[in-house]
């Protein structure tokens, strides 16, 4: 079965039924976005729409008869601007405007206005169609963006401790800013259109690390990188450069931008501190290796060798009469007395926990000799997860045992208390005390009584870490890091 078409409408009449002349009113009446209305040939109203009177402010009834250069500023009345966007429109058919347009109550708004000329068959002007748009907060928008572009490119342009500028997609420059000529030396006309690979060495370029870094972007969107770049006098400088790929609309690659900045003081800064560090590495080392050799001979001869003298001292005394006698066993005592002497000095040079227990083990064992006879009462807190290796381990012991030392000799303390735990790739140390406290200023600055201040902060600075200490209520608080890769732990203590 053929489908049957309906029938066609009478020219002159809508779907609705209506004649077009009833559609365009309709229309006319129910837009509410924009303001349509009639001006006779003279520029009065003669029709008013719902967009007209929200936009306008006015009734209808308020504005019909009315000459429409009421909508104008008086500076635009007094330059004759109605009427001559009237005249324009009659010679050429039509004039569009953008312009500040007034609201009934006084209020300004920006408006995008059509005049169009309307006329008869006989071409008689019949007068003037006039649409407005209140384009306000569009043009609020577009100035807030401009603005934005503005301050950005001033920001751009002005800033010298960077190198900022554009490359084209196949990587010529295309924009240069203030540290671009300060850092590469090129001025904008010097550089501008020549390709980017001209910053880098010749073995770079040999490399194709230019096209490289490019491609890296494009991949990944961003790429950044570290080595010699060259500045128009043909010297080297160290760089740190970032290469982000930029699109646009289609995801159409418009280019790269590029930001370079010199890096070669602070490379030059760090290369001393790591020499500084290898050095004062190798210092502790060796300063590590006599005392472990000088505790060696300690207890393999000095030690044993007194205890000989002392003994045989005590006994020749048994054999021989007063006053003798009392003389030797007086000078046996302080065989002894010296004895115990080297033996606590062993004790410190190389304490005997510290090659065959764990780090909280070790310090536990130093405090239990020492803590009693220093009259103090102590804990040891371990919360690591793992062990630190050897050197971390002796670093963290020899920092704890000169801040335990300093409690000893300075604090007047009755308690005090270590802490280990890890933080981030390191073991965090706390050593607190409830004793008098410290002079912030006075006892951090170097001196006879503070080498001990400064040997712990150069032994955590010297592996990568830090050192710091303060005064508590009540007491003092010594706290350092020192970084730390860990392994399993055999014995946690707490």
């Amino acid at each position: 079965m053929a489908l049957q078409r309906p029938p066609l409408e009478p020219l002159g009449t809508s779907a609705l039924g209506l004649s077009a002349q009833d559609t365009l009113h309709l229309l006319e009446r129910n837009i509410r976005d924009y303001a349509i209305f009639m001006l006779d040939p003279t520029g009065h109203v003669v029709s008013w729409n719902v967009g007209a009177e929200r936009i306008k402010g006015y009734t209808e009834q308020e504005i019909r008869g009315k000459h429409f250069s009421v909508f104008y500023p008086a500076e635009d009345i007094a330059a004759g601007k109605p009427a001559r966007e009237l005249e324009i429109a009659t010679a050429e058919g039509r004039v569009e405007d953008e312009g500040w347009r007034l609201r009934k109550d006084g209020t300004r708004f920006w408006a995008n206005v059509v005049i169009t000329a309307l006329f008869d068959d006989q071409r008689q002007l019949r007068g003037f169609g006039k649409v407005t748009r209140d384009m306000t907060d569009r043009r609020a928008a577009e100035e807030a963006l401009r603005d934005s572009e503005e301050r950005f490119r001033l920001l751009v342009q002005d800033v010298s401790d960077y190198a900022i500028f554009m490359l084209d997609p196949t990587g010529h420059v295309e924009s240069w800013n203030a540290g671009a000529q300060r850092i590469k030396g090129y001025t904008e006309q010097e550089i501008h259109g020549k390709h980017f690979s001209v910053f880098y060495p010749t073995e770079d370029i040999a490399l194709g690390r230019p096209e490289h870094n490019l491609e890296t972007a494009l991949l990944e969107g961003r790429v950044e990188d570290e080595g010699w770049r060259v500045r128009k006098d043909g010297t080297r400088f160290w760089a740190n450069v970032v290469i982000t790929a930029l699109y646009g609309d289609q995801r159409r690659l418009r280019g790269f931008s590029k930001v370079t900045r010199d890096m070669t003081e602070r490379r030059e800064a760090e290369q001393s501190l790591d020499e500084r560090r290898r050095l004062l590495t190798h210092l502790i080392q060796s300063q590590e290796s006599e005392w472990r050799r000088i505790a060696a001979e300690l207890h393999a001869s000095s030690i044993p060798d007194l205890d000989s003298v002392s003994r045989s001292q005590r006994e020749l005394a048994e054999q021989l009469p007063e006053p003798h006698a009392t003389q030797l066993r007086e000078l046996a005592a302080r065989a002894e007395a010296a004895t115990d002497q080297l033996r606590a000095l062993g004790a410190r040079l190389r304490p005997p926990g510290i090659d065959r227990s764990s780090l909280a083990a070790a310090l536990e064992d130093y405090l239990a000799a020492n803590a009693a006879e220093w009259g103090l009462s102590y804990t040891v807190n371990s919360r690591l997860e793992s062990e630190p290796p050897p050197d971390a381990t002796l670093t963290i012991f020899r920092i704890c045992q000169e801040a335990l030392t300093n409690v000893h000799k300075h604090a007047r303390a009755k308690n005090v208390s270590v802490t280990l735990s890890h933080t981030g790739s390191g073991v965090l140390t706390r050593v607190s005390d409830d004793g008098v406290g410290i002079d912030g200023s006075a006892d951090l600055r170097p001196g006879p009584d503070h080498y001990g201040v400064v040997e712990m902060r150069e032994r955590a600075e010297t592996v990568g870490g830090w050192w710091t200490m303060r005064p508590t209520q009540p007491g003092t608080l010594v706290e350092f890091w020192v970084p730390a890769l860990r392994r399993r732990v055999s014995k946690v203590l707490t």
